[in-house]
């Protein structure tokens, strides 16, 4: 199945940089499992740009964004916002995972396991 091109908004790529830089440390130790292609051979980049947003973690190969909510996410507006960028994003026909600051800092194992049972079914759904 060909993918489509995701367009982005060339003035994201600063910020993306900037929030590249200014990690959370969730962000941090997800990173240590992602990058190197350690996730099952996947590529994943951290603060992607797509479309109008950027997204916390994703994967091209997979089309798969992976965002992790703080508490910021638990204001009614961010929540709104989170929906909204999502929906969107979906419509392009990208897939989410979404994980808790909690769960990245206390539950890696779990989340990596629920991560690595998408990508195993998602082959199969691609590869039958």
């Amino acid at each position: 199945m060909k993918r489509k091109i995701i367009p982005y908004n060339p003035k994201l790529k600063e910020l993306a940089r900037k929030l590249r830089n200014n990690s959370t440390l969730s962000e941090i130790l997800l990173w240590k499992k992602l990058k190197g292609r350690q996730m099952m051979g996947y590529d994943f980049h951290r603060q992607k740009p797509l479309d109008n947003f950027i997204v916390d973690f994703f994967c091209n190969e997979l089309f798969l964004a992976i965002e992790i909510d703080g508490n910021s996410h638990l204001d009614n507006k961010a929540h709104v916002n989170d929906v909204r960028r999502q929906k969107r994003l979906e419509e392009l026909g990208i897939s989410f995972l979404r994980f808790t600051d909690l769960d990245v800092k206390l539950n890696m194992r779990n989340m990596l396991d629920i991560l690595a049972g998408w990508i195993e079914y998602s082959e199969k759904e691609t590869h039958p």
